[in-house]
């Protein structure tokens, strides 16, 4: 399955590719990507992002490259996401260096949940959150999530379930 190209205001969620594995190997070298199993090393990334790719298929949904408007150079990696294992379907965000700070993790968050809730049918999702992960706090709140307990996945730990608002809240 292909993903389904999304827009917002200034942001354009495409399906990743192989001219994505760079700037994931960036971002997974780099120490901000504790929070979600970094850091790795190239081969490592490439793996991720192969996973990435093939939770579409695997699932019909997943993660789209986000991309300013205008420019195809990936800056994140935001949407859905249900691996085996997860304790429901979440709505994830991860924000590449120099990306961080703009509101866009949050913008491409609503725009992926509208596609869960729209195009898919969810009620409802959560995001997981790592411990100290300040700044996925505020997206969260922005969100309208709100806290709800916690999980514990074998290899991120202890991780805080946000709910986010059921359709039409």
């Amino acid at each position: 399955m292909i993903a389904p190209r999304l827009t917002t205001d200034r942001l354009t969620l495409r399906a990743l590719g192989p001219q994505d594995a760079e700037a994931f190997a960036a971002f997974y070298a780099d120490a901000r990507s504790s929070f979600v199993g970094g850091p790795m090393n190239a081969e490592q990334s490439w793996r991720t992002l192969a996973g990435e790719i093939g939770h579409w298929t695997l699932n019909g949904f997943g993660r789209w490259a986000v991309t300013e408007t205008g420019s195809d150079t990936c800056i994140g990696c935001v949407g859905l996401w249900a691996p085996l294992g997860w304790p429901e379907p979440e709505i994830g965000w991860d924000l590449f260096e120099g990306a961080t700070g703009k509101g866009y993790a949050t913008e491409a968050a609503e725009a992926a949940r509208t596609y869960a809730y729209d195009t898919l049918g969810w009620d409802t999702a959560i995001s997981l959150v790592a411990n100290g992960n300040d700044a996925s706090v505020r997206v969260a709140t922005r969100l309208g999530c709100t806290p709800e307990g916690t999980f514990t996945h074998a290899r991120l730990g202890t991780l805080t379930i946000y709910r986010h608002p059921k359709v039409g809240v």
